[in-house]
């Protein structure tokens, strides 16, 4: 247990503080291969659960096919492709998944073959996986039929870290993806880690791939540039509570990490221009920060088609009408009924009342 914890914390920094020293293909050594299967996919493979939840709401029933094919770049062990039968194994409704994952690491897939297998069995879900040793720049994987779902999990980050023009780069890379790859009404996940250097990246891709003539379909409420964006301390991630198994547990103790919740960024694209917005409304705002609770008040950032903006309450203000706004939390989906716009934020008031669409769930 002590090597592998110290493995987890080797991997934990190179993933962290010493990103500048992370291998290029880090899963080939094989004591981080493990500590990353151990510590790191329980956890990894729920974050493509909010994604798949968005698309499972839509009033088109964007995920409602009898059979969907997916691509997985970059795949790792399969991580994300678990985390999608984890997805669907919990569903009355569950599709055919005709999936393929490519990596450039071919014990990767290897260990993706085996872990995918073993869950649809145990799932009795049907589904089947295609390995492809590979890299996500060559792009062409649609020999077939065009994918409903592209997925990168994790790895937009990783590609050209050093190049001043990385950011043109990957958004080059999932735009062609996307022309060649995904079918007209299909979807495309991004999810990247949630600090702030990899999350604001994954804001300036999402800019130039709008700019490009993606439709982003969630976690915003708006296809615009992002506000967020205009200030370098900024950055949007998820933060969803989670219990984690005992052995996570154990090493947390051994190492000092915590891993008590899942914190992620996400992004979902489309071809069409559906989006969340279509089923709340223009009025409606996602909440993009913690609650900010000071002497007398509380506040949020709240974010959506107006803008970027602080909403206060103050304590005195509270009222049966309002009192939903106790229970906001990071990207909930709200929208009010009289409430006052003061220019530089909102405030809600006595008789403004809260109306809560959606919470956060993984």
């Amino acid at each position: 247990m002590r090597i592998l914890a110290d493995n987890v914390l080797r991997l934990s920094k190179l993933l962290t503080r010493d990103r500048e020293s992370l291998p290029s293909q880090y899963l080939k050594d094989p004591d981080l291969r493990l500590a990353y299967l151990r510590y790191y996919l329980p956890s990894n493979m729920k974050k493509v659960h909010l994604a798949l939840s968005d698309l499972s709401l839509h009033p088109e029933f964007l995920l409602s096919k009898p059979r969907l094919r997916v691509l997985d770049l970059g795949a790792g062990p399969g991580t994300a492709l678990l985390g999608l039968l984890a997805f669907f194994a919990q569903r009355a409704q569950r599709p055919s998944l005709t999936c393929v994952a490519v990596d450039r690491v071919m014990e990767n897939l290897r260990i993706a073959e085996d872990l995918f297998n073993s869950y649809r069995t145990n799932k009795k879900l049907d589904a089947t996986l295609k390995t492809i040793r590979g890299d996500v720049e060559s792009a062409d994987y649609a020999s077939e039929d065009p994918f409903d779902l592209i997925i990168f999990s994790n790895v937009l980050n990783e590609l050209f870290p050093f190049d001043e023009d990385r950011i043109a780069r990957r958004v080059a890379i999932v735009m062609t993806t996307i022309g060649l790859n995904l079918a007209k009404d299909g979807s495309c996940i991004i999810v990247e880690p949630a600090l702030r250097d990899t999350s604001r990246e994954l804001l300036e891709v999402r800019d130039g791939l709008v700019a490009q003539g993606a439709y982003v379909f969630s976690p915003c409420l708006m296809s615009s540039r992002c506000p967020a964006s205009d200030n370098p301390r900024d950055w949007c991630h998820e933060d969803i509570p989670w219990e984690p198994p005992a052995l996570i547990k154990e090493i947390d103790k051994l190492t000092g990490l915590r891993k008590d919740s899942l914190k992620f960024s996400y992004l979902v694209l489309r071809k069409d221009n559906n989006s969340l917005s279509d089923m709340f409304g223009p009025d409606a705002f996602r909440v993009v920060s913690e609650p900010l609770i000071t002497k007398g008040k509380i506040e949020f950032f709240l974010c959506g088609m107006r803008g970027r903006k602080l909403v206060t309450r103050l304590d005195k203000d509270r009222s049966p009408l309002n009192i939903h706004f106790d229970k906001l939390t990071r990207g909930a989906i709200v929208s009010f009924e009289r409430l006052r716009d003061e220019g530089a934020r909102y405030k809600v008031e006595q008789l403004t009342e809260v109306i809560i669409h959606k919470h956060l769930q993984g």
